[in-house]
């Protein structure tokens, strides 16, 4: 496939970030089939918040995966590059701290997050690797790492209807229900385009994480992969 429609500026995607944050969520509902709020469900059972630890949420879009760290107890801090997102966020939820940053020059000191989580927003780093090495600057040794992102069905037959989803079906529904329906062939493309479970393992350990773990969602249309900053030798 070409990458046409993935060679976007980082200013490029958080605008168009901006002309979907209306909707943002209830069109990720529809077109996740309800399957998102699951999927959210599972990142906090693993990042397995506690009272008093300082959690970085990146790519948090308007906050809705974030308030379940606040409600554990936990600091969080939600951080995304579009300042739409931020601003439906913060209309939404005015007790976060909603905080604007690029994740290849996230605006925080070293070792500050107990754990940091990432949903659906590591593809849109312009150099997922160089975000992950972020995310690693800013956790404290022996912090933790939980991403989830699209990955690879892990059925063959299934594979091929999920491609049909993405190509065929999500641009018409995504018409229908976003305030930026053209965003989302961008979305399709940047998913076939992305590695699988091994693939995304491999680019965590080569940006520093330690031994990454990987559970799949859904049949594989979700993996939550998820590792530790190890200590200094």
């Amino acid at each position: 496939m070409s990458r046409a429609g993935l060679d976007k500026q980082p200013r490029d995607v958080a605008k168009m970030f901006d002309g979907v944050a209306e909707k943002y969520d209830l069109t990720n509902d529809v077109l996740s089939l309800g399957q998102d709020r699951r999927w959210r469900r599972r990142v906090v059972d693993l990042v397995d918040p506690l009272p008093g630890e300082m959690i970085l949420d990146l790519a948090a879009g308007t906050g809705t995966s974030s308030e379940p760290f606040a409600e554990a107890g936990a600091t969080v801090v939600p951080c995304d590059f579009s300042i739409g997102m931020l601003e439906v966020g913060k209309r939404a939820r005015p007790v976060l701290p909603f905080t604007a940053g690029d994740g290849t020059l996230l605006p925080f000191a070293d070792a500050t997050f107990d754990a940091v989580t990432i949903s659906f927003g590591l593809r849109n780093i312009v150099d997922p690797i160089l975000g992950l090495k972020e995310m690693l600057r800013v956790t404290r040794p022996g912090g933790r790492i939980v991403v989830c992102e699209f990955s690879t069905p892990t059925w063959g037959p299934f594979d091929a209807m999920y491609t049909n989803y993405l190509m065929r079906a999500l641009p018409p529904i995504a018409r229908k229900v976003s305030s930026n329906p053209e965003s989302y062939v961008y979305l399709a493309e940047s998913i076939r385009e992305w590695p699988d479970q091994k693939g995304l393992a491999l680019r965590m350990v080569e940006a520093g994480w330690g031994k990454v773990d990987w559970h799949n969602l859904s049949g594989g249309v979700v993996a939550l992969h998820h590792s530790f900053r190890p200590a200094p030798v």
